[in-house]
């Protein structure tokens, strides 16, 4: 593992949280971790939504059985986007993403990122509990907190999914 990148192999799914908040300072840094990201023709299809209401995280957590980090999480983030704004809104946003979950490590934060876009139920379950508009798409939703548990950094290089020069 290359020690220069360590805090990408230290950058875990994280599940449990501290109480402790998350500081204005390290939200802001987030978000501009996460607008950095790269988009294909620099049309930055993306919205974010921060949630710190307790009651609207608890209602997020019922999205789907893997959103109940949100119940324990001092913060929620949901990544949209615009599909009309760009055919590669989907992973544009997801590059926004990768950047918070990044960027969130860097600032010893824990993070779990749990999916919303393809499955509609879930893309209207979030949209009614945020008000989205119907021509934003919830593409997911992101847990923010204190880690109140460790797991250690890691890769998971396969040599058997590198291919050189054809497949």
């Amino acid at each position: 593992m290359d020690e220069r990148l360590h805090f990408i192999f230290a950058r875990r799914s994280i599940r449990e949280y501290t109480p402790e908040p998350v500081s204005d300072e390290d939200v802001q840094a987030l978000l501009e971790a996460a607008m950095a990201a790269p988009s294909a023709r620099n049309t930055k299809p993306w919205h974010f939504i921060v949630v710190r209401d307790r009651e609207t995280l608890d209602r997020l957590s019922r999205t789907h059985k893997f959103a109940d980090p949100l119940a324990r999480a001092p913060l929620g983030l949901v990544v949209c986007g615009v599909p009309a704004a760009s055919e590669y809104w989907a992973q544009d946003a997801s590059a926004a993403t990768e950047n918070i979950l990044l960027a969130a490590t860097a600032l010893g934060l824990g993070t779990v990122w749990m999916g919303v876009h393809p499955q509609k139920d879930r893309e209207e379950y979030v949209r009614q509990v945020l008000g989205i508009p119907e021509d934003v798409t919830p593409l997911n939703l992101i847990a923010v907190g204190h880690p109140a548990e460790e797991k250690p950094a890691r890769t998971q290089f396969d040599p058997t999914r590198v291919h050189y020069e054809r497949f």
